[in-house]
């Protein structure tokens, strides 16, 4: 190997060449090898992969289990929230206050809640009959064990100009009943089994009162509901599964009997499916538990799989046919497992970073760690498996055996004598070919469509403003979307759409999204109650909420009362002996913990209750509120906590939007480091960059635009997109840049008839595959359809549209290239001249 320098180069980057093309060499020399390997023992690497699959999978039936901790999953696991909650717990136990109604605001507990709402136009409060009915229908259920019922009125309507908000009407009530269960695991199981009834109930209910719409939900609803997902989504993945088998097996026939490979297609997809089977046993061999999440996995396995797959069609189709099958199938490995080995990698790095203990969701945790081993599982049975069926074909073609049937092709002679249909069968493709055509592999018809049509008119000077107006137009609107990306996350995007969490949900949202949920404030140090600043400030923390407090309550007894209470003696005295005995006082003992030291008694910690007026985007403006409070109790002398149950689940909201960005940003420095080394222009790394960015960002704000909200699942697909974008512009960049002939044109032209084929067979496969998913009714798989979409759909505009456009326009030059040919060319010029003037007779036998 020989590297001339170039006049004005300097030294380093001579060495910098120099390492980067030793580096690549070596890489394709061991994926020769590796090829070889596989071409000489194809029954042991098809046999190990079969049996690792037969066993994992029995192994995957015996161990399945489904998650039953919706929190866990979907709730950050450190957050300052779960602090809060254990704070709360502590200074007041569940045990000791079990008869009120916000004494489960640290944990939701065992609950059934039940919304009846009224025709439109009709009045609920006129309704008390059926009210009452199914009130005491709930209250005579067997087992029943309620500790408390909470009511509150929806769509209310006020009477005009009244000054004390009398009601005039409303549309729905909503009843909770809490469940006493005390953390025991019999009660527990008993509450479970009264909330199933509870849910049997209001169906049956619903039925008796046909004048009234009835609405029900348990703390086991969004568990079942997120786990429904799974359960509708088996069939349409089968779906799925036959569409891409299909897909694959049309996209690798030919005419050519002998050349056409349908039967690796099939073997392909089946290939990745084995993989993934495997990989689920090694995940519930290893205690995982299934969650309805999970479903996308086998759609981006699919999706990198097949890629490797069609690549390895493509490379044996520019293998030269003269050669042993053997050696043509090392010369696919040398020209494909290089690539596909670095964006396996990519893979496997960038879902580890979710996989590691810095991810702070256990969905994307679980998710990625399992995303870990499928792909690894993938890269090793392609190779293996898929390449050991590809030397038993790459056999069969070079014995001249029947690509389907498995037999002998006729001889030309015979095919001559036989009816046209057998012909047509039966044909090798020798016919059809042209008489200068060397490759018959060009008569497949995506090459010949690509080769003979796409590449003249997508590089056609008419063509390129078109597109880069196009492209200015993406470019707007991903950038439009990207500056509307709100924490706008909901647990219902999880659920399965027609479930009654969901429905239960929206009337909820309708009719009850005045006012938030109750907010537990509670002061967890002694405190100067009696002094006049402390009460100032008490009120100013409280202003702005509809407050259930005892500190308001006593000032205003202290006040009707005449009572005077300036000290600390006398506010304690009268607070115990007075106030706190008194009947309508007395449930606030459980809001307040006295302490003893001597004769002196102390309070030293208490809790409040807030609700704050919101409007029909309730959960924004909580989290809004729990962002204030958060700060002034480290800023005010009053050292408080605020808890409501679902802050556990808000804290994921604000990081939902900053995680995918730093997965990408860090994604992309990945990209830059590993692919240094193996591209031999450095202008590859900078195309490869911007295209990733590009999809990236424009998947991203055209999610946006179509209402997909930042949770798990959309965080998962973008570092998928991150991924998928590399595995498909990186071969058509890098042959790009190292392709030899004259003009940027026909380099393109050159990279898009080499790798543009497969491009094309996977993103098509992938994305018909994905059209089972808006037959499922969930929410989950309508954002999974979403994000997966516009990831293929991307994809495939910036390979085929915009790439092959921009290149013809910016570096690398081609012209030095084109220079050296000349030279050649002059070169053999020279040669040939000199061999005539010496033989004269050799030109006139010729």
């Amino acid at each position: 190997m020989c590297f001339l320098r170039r006049p004005g180069a300097p030294a380093s980057w001579i060495w910098w060449r120099m390492l980067r093309q030793v580096l690549r060499r070596g890489l394709q020399s061991f994926c020769h090898r590796l090829g070889l390997c596989v071409s000489r023992h194809p029954v042991f690497f098809l046999t190990v992969p079969a049996v690792l699959t037969i066993t994992f999978g029995l192994s995957a039936l015996k161990r399945f289990q489904p998650e039953g901790d919706l929190e866990r999953l979907v709730a950050p696991s450190h957050s300052l929230a779960k602090i809060e909650r254990s704070l709360a717990s502590s200074l007041f136990p569940l045990d000791q206050s079990k008869s009120q109604l916000y004494s489960d605001l640290h944990t939701p507990g065992r609950y059934g809640r039940v919304i009846l709402l009224s025709p439109p136009g009709d009045n609920i409060l006129l309704q008390a009959e059926g009210i009452l009915q199914t009130h005491r229908a709930v209250l005579e259920m067997k087992d029943g064990r309620n500790g408390f019922i909470g009511h509150q009125l929806g769509g209310v309507v006020e009477v005009p100009n009244s000054k004390d908000q009398r009601v005039k009407s409303a549309r729905a009530i909503q009843i909770t009943y809490y469940l006493q269960t005390y953390g025991s695991a019999t009660q527990d199981l008993i509450g479970e089994k009264w909330e199933n009834e509870f849910c049997k109930l209001v169906r049956k209910l619903q039925e008796e009162h046909q004048d009234l719409h009835l609405y029900s939900l348990a703390s086991f609803s969004l568990w079942r509901d997120f786990h429904k997902t799974s359960i509708l989504a088996r069939s349409k993945v089968l779906v799925s599964l036959v569409l891409i088998l299909t897909t694959a097996t049309l996209s690798s026939s030919m005419k050519d009997c002998l050349r056409s490979k349908p039967f690796l297609g099939l073997l392909g997809v089946l290939t990745v499916c084995i993989s993934i089977v495997t990989a689920a046993g090694i995940f519930f061999i290893t205690d995982g538990k299934y969650n309805s999440t999970l479903l996308g996995i086998p759609f981006f396995a699919m999706g990198h799989g097949t890629k490797g797959v069609f690549e390895l069609l493509s490379g044996w189709r520019r293998t030269r046919e003269n050669l042993p099958f053997k050696d043509r199938v090392a010369d696919a490995y040398s020209d494909v497992m290089v690539t596909y080995t670095m964006t396996s990698s990519l893979y496997f790095i960038t879902f580890g970073m979710g996989a590691s203990p810095f991810t702070n969701i256990e969905a994307v945790k679980v998710f990625c760690q399992n995303m870990c081993v499928s792909i690894l599982l993938n890269y090793f049975y392609i190779f293996s498996f898929f390449g050991s069926c590809l030397v038993f074909a790459g056999q069969l073609e070079q014995n001249r055996y029947h690509s389907i049937f498995c037999c002998k092709i006729p001889s030309a002679e015979y095919l001559d004598r036989k009816p046209v249909w057998f012909q047509t069968v039966m044909s090798d493709g020798h016919q059809q070919a042209s008489h200068h055509e060397t490759n018959p592999y060009q008569h497949h018809f995506i090459q010949h469509f690509l080769r003979e049509h796409y590449n003249e008119w997508i590089t056609n000077i008419y063509v390129k403003p078109f597109v880069v107006i196009l492209y200015l137009i993406y470019a707007s609107f991903s950038f439009m979307g990207c500056l509307q990306i709100s924490d706008r996350a909901n647990i219902i995007n999880l659920l399965a759409s027609d479930s009654p969490s969901v429905s239960y949900a929206m009337v909820q949202q309708k009719y009850f999204s005045n006012y938030s949920p109750v907010i537990g404030f509670y002061i967890y140090e002694p405190l100067d109650y009696w002094n006049s600043s402390v009460q100032e400030d008490l009120r100013r923390l409280c202003s702005g909420f509809a407050a259930v407090s005892w500190v308001e309550q006593y000032y205003q007894f202290l006040k009707v009362s005449n009572i005077s209470a300036n000290n600390k003696s006398d506010f304690i005295g009268v607070l115990q002996s007075l106030f706190l005995k008194k009947p309508e006082f007395q449930h606030f003992r459980n809001d307040i913990i006295f302490s003893k030291a001597g004769d002196e008694n102390n309070i030293i910690a208490s809790r409040l209750y807030l609700v704050a007026r919101t409007s029909r985007d309730k959960q924004k403006e909580v989290i809004e509120v729990l962002e204030k409070l958060r700060p002034l109790s480290l800023s005010k002398s009053i050292r408080f906590i605020v808890f409501n149950p679902s802050f556990v689940f808000m804290d994921h909201y604000g990081l939902s939007v900053t995680v995918p960005v730093l997965i990408a940003g860090f994604g992309v420095l990945l990209v830059l480091i590993l692919t240094f080394f193996l591209v031999i222009h450095p202008l590859g790394n900078f195309w490869l960059i911007l295209s990733v960015t590009s999809i990236e960002l424009g998947v991203l704000g055209l999610m946006t635009l179509w209402n997909v909200d930042m949770d798990c699942i959309s965080i998962l697909c973008l570092i998928y997109t991150l991924n998928f974008a590399i595995d498909h512009c990186a071969p058509l960049l890098y042959t790009f840049v190292l392709a030899t002939e004259h003009t940027r044109t026909q380099c393109i032209k050159s990279s898009l008839q080499e790798h543009g084929t497969a491009i094309l067979q996977n993103v098509t496969s992938f994305l018909i595959g994905l059209v089972p998913l808006l037959f499922v009714p969930s929410n989950l798989t309508f954002t999974l359809f979403k994000c997966l979409l516009l990831t293929g759909g991307c994809t495939l505009l910036h390979c085929f549209v915009i790439l092959p456009v921009f290149l013809t326009f910016f570096p690398p030059s081609k012209k030095h290239h084109k220079k050296k040919k000349r030279a050649k060319r002059k070169e053999r010029e020279e040669i040939e001249c000199i061999e005539i003037q010496e033989n004269p007779d050799h030109v006139t036998t010729v």
